[in-house]
């Protein structure tokens, strides 16, 4: 049984993996956006995501490497302290790595801790709005996870009208986003700037 609880889309079986690594480090930043690679899953999302836009004649979202390695961050933190069923929510970030950390609760008190994420983490000045999803039905592959991961953002007004620029996102013009999916955790990021490192590499098989 899939079982959707808040903002969350928290479905609940038992888990699986598709390993992923974080970005290498450098001497400027934390995590460098140079060895940052997207995996099928993430180009899956991606893709299904400006597919819908493009359904409502909406312009296509170029992918960026700083956002996709502000989400690959983001996924592995969740996936090593994030504990479904308590008060801090998936836009919620640990004290085990080089940022700053929150409990981001229902009443959005600690939104600036999402915002501010890209400047924290990546050369990306302008502010970031996440949407995120955590599974832990087993799927078969990943298609799966990122095919319901969508169809419950469009099922939640909030993440929907921000996918595709409805009510207080209407005027939102979204020149970035990036992507992360990791162990049942699924992340975007929208960016109103263009990202100055340009747009991230993928596995080629």
């Amino acid at each position: 049984m899939r079982i959707y609880v808040l903002l969350s889309f928290m479905l609940l079986s038992s888990g699986f993996l598709w390993a992923q690594s974080l970005p290498g480090q450098n001497s400027g930043l934390t995590y460098n956006t140079d060895t940052l690679h997207l995996n099928a899953a993430e180009m899956e999302l991606a893709g299904l995501i400006n597919d819908y836009r493009n359904s409502r004649n909406l312009h296509s979202i170029t992918l960026s490497a700083s956002l996709s390695l502000v989400a690959r961050v983001h996924v592995n933190d969740l996936d090593m302290n994030y504990r479904p069923g308590g008060r801090c929510n998936l836009h919620s970030w640990s004290s085990g790595g080089n940022w700053s950390s929150c409990c981001y609760t229902s009443d959005h008190s600690k939104a600036a801790c999402m915002w501010e994420k890209p400047r924290e983490l990546s050369n990306y000045k302008g502010d970031g709005y996440e949407i995120a999803f955590y599974s832990s039905y087993e799927y078969d592959t990943p298609t799966g996870l990122v095919e319901d991961a969508l169809k419950g953002w469009k099922t939640s007004r909030g993440h929907n009208d921000l996918i595709v620029n409805l009510g207080k996102w209407a005027t939102a013009d979204w020149k970035a986003m990036g992507v992360g999916v990791y162990r049942g955790f699924v992340v975007v990021w929208f960016g109103e700037e263009t990202d100055p490192a340009g747009e991230p590499m993928v596995f080629r098989d």
